[in-house]
């Protein structure tokens, strides 16, 4: 990254906005989005899938009590989720003397927090919905098998589900980088941030913000192709002939 930013300093040399510093800060926006985004959804998903079976599941007591966790998170804004965790868990009584203190007054955790949870709610019913509608053909095939149920997830329920899901999840992947923009209101220097801060400085706004936007534009993209790619391999039987 140096070296691109050395060779591109005598074109950058008359441009008050895009110098080579302010690049490597966008840069570093640039990166701290990713990572924020991507562990957020990684971690998300882990926990979608065991919760969406539990959601599933005849238990109403489990089935239920996962309907409460994803009705909150998706029911209320990220924005007051991610201030919760970043301000709210600093009062809870004694957590500044325990051992997750450190981690709690940096603001990339409880910002992980949220977007984690919020996440993951949302990929909890897409792949609840996906499990329900599994094809009741599928399911009888799997009993004439003698398949138990754990078995007929594994091999039968969940990657059919999955597929179906797939499309969905592309949307909340794609929603999720969006919704990363907010993580600037706790002074995480993602891209927004940094656009925000070249503007205080410059008083730029239209350059500041416009090349943020077509950041944006360009990780939405990256990712629509992936899951088209993902979608024309695993989706490919669903095609006419």
């Amino acid at each position: 990254m140096q070296e691109l930013l050395q060779s591109l300093a005598p074109w950058l040399s008359d441009n008050a906005i895009f110098t080579p510093s302010t690049l490597a800060q966008y840069w570093g926006g640039f990166v701290n989005t990713v990572q924020l985004v991507f562990i957020s959804l990684v971690i998300g998903l882990f926990l979608a899938v065991p919760l969406a079976i539990g959601r599933a599941s005849p238990s109403r007591l489990l089935s239920k009590s996962i309907w409460v966790y994803t009705w909150i998170f998706r029911g209320t804004p990220l924005l007051i989720q991610l201030y919760i965790a970043y301000y709210g868990l600093a009062f809870i009584p004694g957590i500044q003397e325990s051992v997750v203190w450190p981690l709690i007054r940096d603001p990339l955790y409880p910002a992980l927090l949220a977007f984690t949870l919020n996440t993951a709610a949302y990929t909890t019913e897409i792949f609840y919905g996906a499990i329900k509608a599994t094809p009741r053909g599928e399911l009888e095939a799997a009993r004439a098998y003698g398949m138990s149920p754990l078995l007929a997830y594994r091999r039968i329920i969940l990657p059919s589900a999955l597929r179906r899901a797939l499309p969905a999840y592309g949307n909340e992947v794609i929603f999720m980088l969006h919704a990363s923009a907010i993580a600037s209101v706790v002074t995480i220097a993602d891209l927004t941030g940094v656009a925000y801060n070249i503007y205080s400085r410059y008083y730029a706004p239209f350059s500041a913000f416009i090349f943020v936007a077509l950041c944006y534009m360009v990780l939405s993209f990256a990712i629509q192709g992936v899951f088209r790619l993902l979608e024309k391999r695993m989706l490919a039987h669903l095609k006419p002939r």
